[in-house]
């Protein structure tokens, strides 16, 4: 029998080998870098309205939700990692308490905490809980959106009957419309199914719930256009049309477009879920010419509450299938619905054959496992990722020299700069081109450049022993240039 008290033990490792990552693993170019620079950015100048890609360019493409959390969780605990990804990991031990309600609610409590095991576990969920990025918070608000209308009939709590509202005002502040067609598609589906509409209508604070959305969410969306305009012009069309409809978007004012043929979500989700989702396909492939499992599905299927979930975890890889732009992060909102429906048939299954056990508890262990060995590598080796962390520490120890900030002496060779490097110095590394750094290395009396490593022989040519070499990452060797 599968149990519940190892399952809770489980989640307590997976907990804190995420904790331990967090701690221990670098910002690596260029999402975590980008974003947590962005909040640094909103924390150094208290602007709480529009974050800034840098000074003088806001950054229009992702509401200010991830960014108030993570300048706060910066005021609070200073500037680094740990503080950066904290939020991160609130938002997800937020949703998995609510995926736990549901489960508890619905059927009982150990498929609840195999429920939980399956969704720390699945390589999505898991790096995501500790990451600086805005998904793990549209995640938070469409799981309050689901669990809430689904257990506000049941459960006569005010966050139930206002968490599908507040939901939706928690994704439309982290990452815009998106949120209301994850959540509101598979319920409307729902609904018309089960013939509830004029229940649900009668039963759900529709009104009051509507004005709390807009409360929560309007204020800001017209102060940031107010405050830069173009904004919703961008964000609306930009990012939540053109993006999708155009493969080949050359709008995106801060990245590339992500071209990918269309249907590869599923391709995205399936690694994402991993080693849970592939699993499923595999038991779900094998077994599905026995009449036995056939028939015990049909049966499932047939239950509201597996429809509902199931609705839930289909939503959003349905609607990025026609989408040609498109990443991995876009499949989280899904995965508490799959973990549900998983963490269900896994306590069903358990109790047969002895290989089928063994395989589940390898399955359950390989997350923890996996996480555990990269963080202690990545911990006695930053240079594997590709991060600027290591020659920012090492300039900031060096002796200063005419009156100037180590870090103010930082330049980069070429024309653009790493996310990481502008973090790690608090924006105080600059791009440089070749022929300045005579000049500034007269000014600053020394300067530190790191040289693209393709770049350095004829750097080295061009500056002879001036140039003193001194250490170096997968991208780049630093040296001091003496004036």
């Amino acid at each position: 029998m599968l149990q519940r008290t190892n399952l809770i033990w489980l989640l307590g490792v997976l907990l804190l080998v995420r904790v331990i990552a967090m701690v221990v693993v670098p910002f690596a170019d260029t999402t975590e870098p980008r974003y947590a620079e962005i909040a640094r950015l909103m924390m150094t100048t208290n602007d709480w309205i529009t974050p800034w890609f840098e000074p003088g360019v806001p950054f229009w493409g992702k509401p200010p939700l991830s960014f108030w959390a993570q300048a706060i969780s910066f005021k609070l605990f200073g500037i680094n990692e740990f503080a950066g990804r904290l939020p991160a990991l609130l938002a997800f031990l937020a949703t998995a308490w609510m995926l736990w309600r549901l489960a508890v609610g619905v059927v009982n409590t150990q498929v609840a905490a195999a429920s939980l095991v399956v969704y720390g576990g699945m390589v999505l969920t898991f790096v995501a809980a500790g990451t600086v990025m805005t998904d793990p918070y549209l995640s938070l608000g469409t799981t309050w959106a689901m669990v809430g209308f689904y257990l506000a009939p049941k459960e006569n709590v005010w966050y139930w009957r206002y968490g599908f509202f507040i939901g939706l005002g928690i994704g439309l502040l982290a990452k815009g419309p998106l949120a209301l067609v994850i959540s509101g598609a598979p319920i409307a589906v729902w609904v018309l199914l089960q013939g509830k509409l004029m229940f649900y209508l009668r039963s759900m604070p529709w009104i009051r719930g509507t004005l709390l959305t807009l409360v929560i969410t309007l204020p800001w969306y017209i102060l940031a256009e107010l405050k830069t305009p173009g904004f919703i012009n961008y964000f609306i069309v930009g990012e939540h049309f053109m993006r999708f409809v155009d493969p080949g978007w050359m709008g995106d004012l801060y990245g590339h477009a992500h071209k990918e043929p269309k249907g590869m979500i599923w391709l995205h989700w399936l690694g994402g879920s991993a080693p849970w989702g592939p699993l499923a396909l595999l038991l779900l492939l094998g077994h599905l010419f026995k009449t036995s499992w056939r028939q015990t599905l049909w049966q499932a299927v047939k239950q509201p509450v597996v429809i509902y979930v199931l609705l839930w975890a289909l939503v959003t890889p349905v609607f990025f299938t026609p989408a040609g732009n498109v990443i991995w992060t876009y499949a989280l909102p899904s995965m508490p619905a799959f973990a549900l429906l998983m963490g269900w048939a896994m306590v069903k299954l358990y109790n047969g054959e002895r290989w089928r056990q063994l395989g589940f508890t390898l399955v359950m262990w390989f997350m923890p496992a996996a996480a555990l060995v990269f963080s202690v590598v990545i911990a006695n080796n930053n240079d594997l990722m590709k991060t600027e962390k290591r020659i920012a520490e090492y300039v900031a120890q060096q002796p200063q020299n005419g009156g100037h900030s180590n870090w103010s002496r930082l330049y980069y060779l070429g024309s653009d700069l790493e996310f990481s490097a502008r973090f790690y110095s608090h924006d105080k590394a600059k791009p440089v081109q070749l022929d300045q750094l005579d000049n500034l290395a007269i000014q600053k009396q020394g300067i530190f450049v790191a040289v693209p490593t393709d770049q350095w022989e004829t750097t080295v040519a061009h500056f002879g022993t001036r140039l003193q070499p001194r250490i170096e990452n997968m991208r780049f060797k630093l040296a001091f240039l003496q004036p």
